[in-house]
C-alpha cells in the first residue's frame, strides 16, 4: 500500500464557495479532490487529506495564529504519518493576502522551503525522503467577499505558476499547474466549485500513477 499525504489549505480542506449571506460549508469526501484521488487510485493506496483553512507556506499569521504556518506544522505532520511515499503540496493562496505584502517570488520561495523540508526528511519508506508533487493553485477569480483581504492578489496569482515550475525543476520533483485545468469560483474568487474539485482530483491521480510505476 502506498501512502499519499495531501498537504494544503482551504481548497484541500474542501471549502464550498460562499458569500457573506451563507455559512462556511465543506464538500463531502467524495467531492473533495483528495477524495476523488483516493477513489481513482483504489484501495491499495492510503490518501491522507491534511487541509487547513488559512494555512500559509512559511508565514505566521498575526491574526489567525501561528498554527496556520505550514512550515511549523509540516515536520510533525510528516512524522505523524510516516512512512509516506508521496507528499502532494498545494499552498500559496493564503500568502496572497494583502496583510502579508508578498511578491509572487516571495510566495514561491515559501513553497520551496516546504519542498526542502520534505526532501530532507526521513519520513519516507526505509527512512528515505518522500517523493513530492508540487501544485500551483489556479489564479484568483472575481473577488467579492474577499476583495479587501486579497487586494492586489489577482495579478500576483497569475505569476505563481512560472515560479513554482522553476522550483520543481530545480528540486527534481513533480509539478502540476492547476490553473491549466481548473478555475477558481466566481462566487467568491478563492474556492473551487464541485466540478473543479473533481477535475483536480482526476488530474492529480494522473500525475501520481507514473510516480508509483
Amino acid at each position: 500500500m502506498k501512502t499519499i499525504l495531501c498537504f494544503g489549505d482551504l481548497n484541500t480542506w474542501g471549502v464550498v464557495p460562499f458569500t457573506s449571506d451563507s455559512n462556511v460549508m465543506r464538500y463531502s469526501p467524495n467531492v473533495r479532490w483528495g477524495g476523488v484521488l483516493r477513489t481513482t487510485l483504489g484501495a491499495d493506496n492510503s490518501v491522507i487529506e491534511e487541509g487547513l483553512r488559512g494555512r500559509t507556506t512559511v508565514w505566521p499569521d498575526p491574526i489567525e495564529g501561528e498554527h496556520k504556518c505550514g512550515k511549523t506544522y509540516l515536520p510533525p505532520c510528516l512524522e505523524s504519518h510516516q512512512p509516506i511515499d508521496l507528499v502532494v503540496l498545494m499552498l500559496g493562496t493564503n500568502d496572497l493576502k494583502h496583510k502579508f505584502g508578498l511578491s509572487a517570488a516571495d510566495i514561491a520561495a515559501g513553497a520551496a522551503t516546504l519542498v526542502d523540508i520534505i526532501q530532507r526528511s526521513t519520513t519516507g519508506p526505509n527512512n528515505s525522503a518522500p517523493s513530492v508533487l508540487l501544485i500551483c493553485a489556479p489564479p484568483i477569480a472575481r473577488l467579492s467577499l474577499f476583495a479587501d483581504m486579497f487586494e492586489g492578489a489577482q495579478e500576483k496569482s497569475r505569476q505563481l505558476a512560472r515560479f513554482y515550475s522553476d522550483i520543481a525543476a530545480s528540486r527534481h520533483c513533480e509539478f502540476l499547474d492547476a490553473g491549466q485545468l481548473v478555475v477558481s469560483s466566481d462566487v467568491d474568487g478563492i474556492h473551487y466549485d464541485a466540478s473543479e474539485q473533481q477535475k483536480l482530483g482526476y488530474a492529480v491521480a494522473a500525475k501520481v500513477k507514473p510516480v508509483f510505476g
